[in-house]
This record gives structure tokens, C-alpha cells and sequence, in this order.
């Protein structure tokens, strides 16, 4: 079976594709998912806030020691020779290129229009081969109107274009008020490619300690449904690769995410609980069902059950809730 894609213009042997994760702090373990049949590896995040803060602590230090001996101004390097939070993530890059075959893609977090695009470019200096850009941004101001969420999303995406020619992914959440029309804004806007969807931070109370929870939930299969239907919404509507990063556990999640249209699902969750060579299992069972199904190639299905393919279009708009709750279903051309 032909378990080949391609996403946002990068050939990729598998559709599974390990989302940003810790586990991609060690290259070690990306030589792992690389071996288990993982089509790409997007690298845990670079956070532009943890950046600063290394930046406030190192001139914090520098500020404190420099007057103690007269030698002591050439003790440190310059700053802006130093680059402090970054040349360990771009290391990372760089070992990694040197290593694995397939294509390791950046995740770049930023909150300053500047540092978005100084961390872009760096990125892709040390040999990325493409750059998913995490906005993660609450509109926690009560001022801020949608146009105003929107217009910052599309800003960033245009900045972040017109300083790098590697293919540039956006990780966008699903609180849209129009979700198509934001996704061909972020097209024009110079995007390649869409992952749906971002998980917002979500607190929680402890009620005995009246403290706020920071804990962690991972994903699971019953979260795919609101990307499942956005991505088989816009498949074949807006000219963008899609990727689906939502509640991958098994080969299951996977096949449902290619027949509504995506190029790749990407998962991180599964792997902390069942282990890297998760990856190659999921493949196999990916590559078994295609079999059964007389599928050849991921072409051969890909969108198969997108609102544009099937035979009710309706079904993903309001009639479906009419449909689920009369029973009915709708079917393939």
C-alpha cells in the first residue's frame, strides 16, 4: 500500500505526522519516530515569552557583575551574540537535518510582531524545512472586536511570508465567527497550509485550595469531530494543505481525517501514553484497511467523505441536526 502524501508542497511517506511535543527535545527521539514510520516531525514550541525572560535574566546578571572587577565587562559576550533561548532549539534543528531524511517543521509561538519574525528567519537559517506558527492568542479584552482578532491573525501570517520562502503552516483555533472566510484570508495572506485545530488553554478550579489549575488533559478520540468537520468542509474549497491535530489515538482517527480531506493528522498525545513505536503500528493498520477497502494510495480516498464529495452536502450544515436527530444518514456518491 502507498501511504504517501504530501503536505504543504513537503512528499511525506506516511500521513501520520508527530505534532509539537516535548518528546522532540531530544533528537534522539526523533531519529525513533523517524524509524517508526512518522512522515514528519513538527518540533515543540518556541515560546517568545521564555525567550524574553532568559533575555531579562541574562542582562539582569550582566547589569549585577559587570562593575565588580574591571575585567568583568569583557566577561560576557554581546547579546545579541549570545542568543539566549534559541541556540538550543536551533541546534535541535540543525543535528536533526543531519540525521533524519524526513522533513522537520519549526513550531514558533510569538506574542511581538518582531519576534515572530526574527525567530522565523533563524529557523529556517538552520535548515527547517517548513514553520507552523502557534497563534495562540485569547482575545481576553473585551474591546477587542472579531475584526480585531482577525486583522492580528492575518498580520502575522503576512509578516511572517514576506521575511521567509519555506512553506509556512497556521495552527488557528476554532472560535472563528466565519471559519472559511478566515482560512482564504490566511491564504492570501501568504499561508500554506492549515492545522485545525489549536487546543486553548483551559483552567481549572481547585475548590478546596481556591487555587487555579494548570494541570494537563490530553487529547482523545472523542475530540475529533469539530476539526473532522471543518476540514471536510474546506477541502476542495480553499487551496491550502490540511492538517488535523485533534484526538489521533489509533489509525482510525487517522483514516477519518484523510477521507474528509486532510493531507496528514498529526498526534503527540498517543505517543506519551503507548510510546514512540506507536507510529508504526498506526501504519500498519492505516496500510490493512486500505487493503480491505481496495484503496492503492491515500490519493485514492483522500476527501472521499468531504462535503464536497458526498451525497447530501447538507449533512455537514443545518440539516444534520435534523438528521441526527430523526436518525437518518447520508451516503456517497
Amino acid at each position: 500500500m502507498d501511504l504517501k502524501t504530501t503536505y504543504m508542497g513537503l512528499p511525506l511517506k506516511s500521513p501520520v505526522v508527530v505534532s509539537a511535543c516535548t518528546l522532540s527535545e531530544e533528537t534522539g527521539n526523533i531519529l525513533r519516530m523517524e524509524d517508526a514510520g512518522a512522515g514528519a516531525v513538527v518540533l515543540f514550541s518556541l515560546f517568545e515569552e521564555q525567550i524574553r525572560e532568559e533575555q531579562a535574566r541574562f542582562e539582569s546578571v550582566l547589569h549585577a557583575t559587570s562593575n565588580v572587577f574591571p575585567e568583568a565587562s569583557g566577561y560576557f559576550p554581546q547579546l545579541e551574540d549570545y542568543h539566549v533561548g534559541t541556540s538550543r532549539y536551533l541546534d535541535i534543528i540543525r543535528q536533526a537535518k543531519e540525521r533524519v531524511h524526513i522533513p522537520i517543521i519549526a513550531s514558533l509561538n510569538g506574542i511581538t510582531h518582531e519576534g515572530w519574525i526574527e525567530y522565523a528567519c533563524e529557523m529556517e537559517q538552520a535548515g527547517a524545512d517548513g514553520i507552523e506558527i502557534n497563534i495562540f492568542y485569547i482575545p481576553a479584552d473585551i474591546r477587542l472586536s472579531g475584526a480585531g482578532v482577525e486583522k492580528r491573525y492575518v498580520d502575522i501570517i503576512r509578516a511572517v511570508r514576506q521575511h521567509v520562502k519555506i512553506p509556512v503552516a497556521v495552527k488557528l483555533n476554532p472560535y472563528f465567527s466565519a471559519t472559511g472566510n478566515m482560512a482564504l484570508q490566511m491564504k492570501d495572506a501568504g499561508a500554506d497550509a492549515l492545522v485545525l485545530f489549536n487546543r486553548f488553554y483551559q483552567p481549572d478550579f481547585d475548590i478546596n485550595e481556591l487555587k487555579l489549575l494548570s494541570n494537563l488533559h490530553y487529547s482523545d478520540a472523542a475530540e475529533i469531530r469539530l476539526p473532522l468537520l471543518w476540514i471536510a468542509i474546506l477541502y476542495g474549497q480553499v487551496p491550502l494543505s490540511l492538517a488535523a491535530t485533534t484526538g489521533v489515538q489509533s489509525a482510525k482517527e487517522v483514516i477519518k481525517y484523510l477521507l474528509a480531506g486532510a493531507d496528514v493528522a498529526m498526534t503527540a498525545s498517543v505517543l506519551y501514553k503507548k510510546g514512540i513505536d506507536h507510529i508504526g503500528q498506526m501504519n500498519r493498520e492505516i496500510a490493512e484497511w486500505m487493503n480491505r477497502m481496495d484503496f492503492d494510495s491515500i490519493a485514492a480516498f483522500k476527501g472521499v467523505m468531504s462535503q464536497r464529495n458526498i451525497s447530501n452536502p447538507d449533512a455537514y450544515e443545518r440539516a444534520n441536526y435534523i438528521r441526527i436527530l430523526t436518525g437518518a444518514q447520508g451516503g456517497i456518491r
